[in-house]
């Protein structure tokens, strides 16, 4: 497992290409890439700061990963996430998934990102033309953790 938070930008195909690098057991690679948009909300956005705590966002990803493996049978895992100043285009998550086979895989990224979208401490602030905003959750985010909820497995 990998998790990294980090300014730099990230390179999709080298980072995948480690996850699965020399693995034969790799069936699947399933991956999602994030992008800062221009609009949000009819709102034209010029850049995005994201904020984190140091550690703590980390220990949060890391759980998250913890708990897709409880749930699906994958092989590895991968976060990297940026925080700073990310203007439109540029590329702000990687969330990437191993296993043997696909289903694990797609369920396990999908997961990791929905997850990612309300459990870690990011904090987004858009700069518009009509100036600085934090960006509230959405409800969508959370009704997708809510729907895992329900799906949750029995022990």
């Amino acid at each position: 497992m990998t998790v990294r938070v980090q300014r730099e930008d990230f390179d999709a195909g080298v980072e995948l290409a480690a996850l699965r690098a020399g693995n034969p057991r790799v069936g699947a690679v399933v991956s999602f890439i994030g992008s800062a948009r221009d609009l949000n909300e009819q709102r034209t956005v010029l850049a995005m700061t994201l904020e984190h705590y140091p550690g703590m966002t980390e220990r949060a990803l890391e759980e998250i990963v913890r708990q897709a493996r409880e749930r699906w049978d994958i092989i590895d895992a991968l976060i990297v996430h940026r925080v700073g100043t990310i203007l439109p285009l540029e590329q702000i998550v990687l969330v990437a998934v191993s296993s043997a086979h696909r289903h694990d895989a797609f369920e396990a990224c999908r997961y990791l990102i929905d997850y990612l979208k309300t459990d870690a401490p990011f904090w987004k602030k858009e700069q518009t033309p009509q100036g600085a905003r934090w960006v509230e959750s959405r409800a969508e985010d959370d009704q997708a953790r809510a729907a895992w909820e329900r799906a949750k497995p029995q022990a």
